[in-house]
């Protein structure tokens, strides 16, 4: 049992360190793209116009996309609420009414939040949010009723862990709750096993829309 653990451990680590070399390398190419990204910007503004109608296009088209989100919860019998149905993936600019909160997946905004171990400590946009869902990322919520000892020690769990982000969210229905896209959960306090449990299983896991995708170049608060 000892062995086996430990085997666990370390290839959870790996998992981890694998995660941040490839995290870094996307740092380094974003930074290259930053620069021809500029050059672009310059020469975006001689067609503005065309740029400007073609984004209200896109509001109009996205906005009447949001309808196809279809399904429900199934809990299972690990604590696990998976989303039966389809999670739309649509890039909107306007805000989103999801069906639970906080949201597992859905339209969302084409900017997404910051996720390698950020922690907020403002209520964030579920648009942006959710984009993070589709990177892969894991996000840990909480309300007023979660002790301060389990805030700040789910906050160090979640510095520590790449794809993850953290932030209250006064709207759901428990203290503490773990959400992947298509997925989620109540958790009892930091100290839960089950806290270890979501983090290994969608933390960039089979879920993930979009996996490898950036948890860094988005929003931060």
């Amino acid at each position: 049992m000892g062995s086996a653990k430990n085997k666990s451990s370390a290839d959870r680590k790996a998992r981890i360190e694998e995660m941040r070399r490839a995290e870094r390398a996307r740092e380094r190419r974003n930074r290259i793209l930053t620069v021809a990204a500029s050059v672009v910007v310059v020469a975006g503004l001689v067609v503005g116009g065309v740029v400007l109608i073609q984004s209200q296009s896109d509001k109009k088209d996205s906005a009447q996309s949001d309808s196809k989100t279809t399904g429900k919860f199934v809990a299972g019998k690990d604590g696990v609420n998976t989303w039966k149905g389809t999670l739309a993936r649509t890039h909107v600019e306007t805000s989103v009414k999801y069906p639970v909160e906080p949201p597992v997946g859905g339209n969302h905004n084409r900017a997404w939040m910051n996720c390698n171990g950020d922690v907020y400590t403002k209520e964030l946009r579920n648009e942006n949010a959710v984009h993070s869902l589709e990177h892969g990322a894991v996000w840990v919520t909480y309300t007023s009723k979660a002790s301060k000892a389990d805030v700040a020690a789910l906050a160090e769990k979640v510095k520590k862990t790449p794809y993850t982000l953290m932030s209250p969210d006064d709207k759901q229905k428990d203290p503490i709750m773990l959400s992947a896209w298509g997925h989620q959960r109540t958790v009892t306090s930091a100290s839960d096993p089950n806290v270890d449990k979501f983090f290994e299983t969608y933390v960039q896991g089979k879920q993930t829309p979009e996996p490898g995708a950036a948890c860094t170049g988005g929003l931060s608060e």
